[in-house]
């Protein structure tokens, strides 16, 4: 907080307090003159009904009075009179991370019968799949949705159609450390006519027709520029992320105008890492997890 913003809530509150006051003290020397008067405020109600202008009862003064001690008592104790920090040192931001650390041990003691477990075990075990599930919801289900299909530009993970690789110990290092991915744009190398002799290429691999290019010419410049990131064939390559441009799975959309301006402009992706976050165990019952979602989707998938 700024000093002059510091000085400005400083002013205001001692002002209201101080207003308080005298608005108190006016209605005592009132209450010591006649108790009662003719004099009405001019308000009258059903043509009969009128507003005596009498000053207030002593017991309602004493509860303004109290009010303003316990203000003034508050400001002392707590945050609220400008920076002051007020004598208990309280904060809301210490309330908060106390009241974390609570919740973090007591999670633990949950946690702990989990350690030591592969994910293959864990992915057997309702229980660390129930928990699992609201580690995701809490975490991943903002990119990857709350049923984990993903949306443009963030992945399915339910169709085992990896850019990495959906081994244990690849997914958990995903979730651990994040992944970084980058597609150069192609546009000033290729021009107009090579992008769109591209684009054919690329939807001839999962058997499709472009409405224009030459997908013959798209591949002579595929094999000089495309290859090292997703092979010879367009299967990818799982070491660098590259996706598979064969299987009609398309992280951002596979229609020829969403593939122009792939390659044209290329793309830049990042997961962010949840190790720090999560902690070891509970980056392991999300591999579990995640592993599981796949797993699901193949037994229930239609032969």
């Amino acid at each position: 907080m700024s000093n002059g913003l510091s000085l400005y809530i400083a002013v205001l509150a001692a002002v209201n307090i101080f207003a308080c006051v005298a608005l108190l003290w006016w209605m005592r020397k009132r209450s010591h003159e006649e108790t009662r008067t003719t004099d009405t405020t001019g308000h009258v109600w059903d043509g009969d009904l009128r507003e005596y202008n009498n000053p207030l009862p002593r017991w309602w003064l004493w509860t303004f009075l109290l009010s303003i001690i316990f203000a003034v008592v508050y400001l002392v104790m707590y945050p609220g009179f400008g920076s002051n920090a007020g004598t208990l040192g309280w904060s809301s931001k210490n309330q908060f991370d106390e009241m974390q650390r609570k919740q973090e041990v007591q999670a633990q003691s949950i946690l702990a019968q989990f350690n030591g477990k592969s994910a293959a075990e864990l992915g057997q075990n309702p229980q660390a799949m129930q928990i699992a599930r609201n580690i995701f919801a809490n975490n991943c289900s903002n990119c990857h949705g709350s049923d984990a299909r993903g949306a443009r530009g963030y992945p399915n993970l339910t169709d085992n159609d990896w850019l990495w690789g959906g081994s244990a110990d690849v997914v958990e290092a995903t979730i651990r450390d994040g992944r970084i991915g980058a597609m150069p744009g192609w546009g000033p190398v290729l021009g107009a006519k090579g992008v769109e002799d591209m684009v054919a290429y690329v939807m001839s691999l999962s058997g499709r027709a472009a409405p224009a290019g030459d997908a013959t010419a798209g591949a002579a410049q595929f094999a000089t520029l495309c290859v090292a990131c997703h092979g010879a064939d367009g299967k990818g390559n799982q070491l660098l992320g590259g996706p598979n441009l064969a299987d009609g799975i398309w992280l951002y959309g596979g229609s020829p105008d969403v593939l122009r301006t792939t390659i044209a402009n290329g793309r830049q992706m990042q997961m962010l890492a949840h190790g720090d976050r999560l902690g070891d165990l509970r980056v392991k019952l999300m591999t579990a997890y995640v592993l599981s979602l796949g797993s699901q989707n193949a037994a229930t998938a239609t032969p």
